[in-house]
C-alpha cells in the first residue's frame, strides 16, 4: 500500500511518523498540497504569494507536527487551521483584507475557448467577484473552505470554532445571497 494511501487510511499514524520519517511527511505533503493551494489561491490575488504561503503553511506543519493532537480535531482540520491562521498573520502584515479572489480566472480563460465564450466567462466571473465582494469576511473565508478546499461543515466548524449548525446556516445565507446578488435583487435578503 502506497503512502498516500495509508493516509487516507490511517492519517493519524501518518502524521506521529511524519516527525520523523521524511516519506511520512511527503505523503502528507501529496495528498494536501492540491486543497491547502487551492483555499490560499482563492484567498490572495498574486499566484507569486500563493506559492510562498503554500510554502509557509507545510513548513509550518512539519516543524509543528508534534504538536498534533489527533483527539482535538483530524489532521485535516488542524492542517487548514495553520493555513487560515499564515493567511490571516499576512493580511495584518499587509495592512489589507482581500479574501476571496477569482480575478486569475477573468484574466486566464481556460484554452480553447471561443472568444464568445471567454467573454461571457469574463463577464460571469466579474458578476460573481461583484457579489462575492459584497459578502462580510467571514462569509467569504467559509465559502473558500468549503467551495475551494471541499471541507465539509464539521471541519470547517472545527476549523473556525463555530458550531456544525451555525456554519451551515452561514452558508446558506451567503449563498442566497450571492444567488439574489447575481440575479439583481441586491435589497431583498436582510441580513
Amino acid at each position: 500500500m502506497n503512502e498516500t494511501l495509508k493516509l487516507m487510511a490511517n492519517e493519524t499514524d501518518l502524521a506521529a511518523r511524519a516527525a520523523d520519517e521524511a516519506a511520512a511527511f511527503a505523503a502528507i505533503y501529496d495528498h494536501y498540497f492540491p486543497r491547502v493551494y487551492n483555499y490560499v489561491r482563492y484567498r490572495v490575488r498574486d499566484l507569486d504569494l500563493t506559492d510562498e504561503l503554500t510554502s509557509l503553511i507545510f513548513e509550518r506543519a512539519l516543524t509543528r507536527i508534534s504538536t498534533f493532537q489527533p483527539e482535538k480535531a483530524p489532521f485535516g482540520a488542524w492542517l487548514f487551521a495553520i493555513a487560515r491562521h499564515a493567511i490571516q498573520d499576512h493580511f495584518r502584515a499587509e495592512r489589507r483584507r482581500r479574501w476571496l479572489s477569482l480575478d486569475f480566472f477573468v484574466e486566464h480563460p481556460s484554452p480553447g475557448v471561443l472568444p464568445e465564450e471567454a467573454a461571457d466567462q469574463a463577464d460571469t466571473i466579474q458578476r460573481m467577484l461583484n457579489a462575492v465582494s459584497q459578502l462580510d469576511a467571514r462569509e467569504q473565508d467559509l465559502i473558500a473552505l468549503k467551495f475551494t478546499s471541499r471541507l465539509d461543515n464539521v471541519q470547517i466548524a472545527r476549523i473556525t470554532g463555530l458550531s456544525e449548525s451555525n456554519v451551515g446556516v452561514i452558508l446558506y445565507r451567503a449563498l442566497h445571497r450571492l444567488r439574489t446578488l447575481l440575479n439583481g435583487k441586491e435589497n431583498s435578503y436582510d441580513r
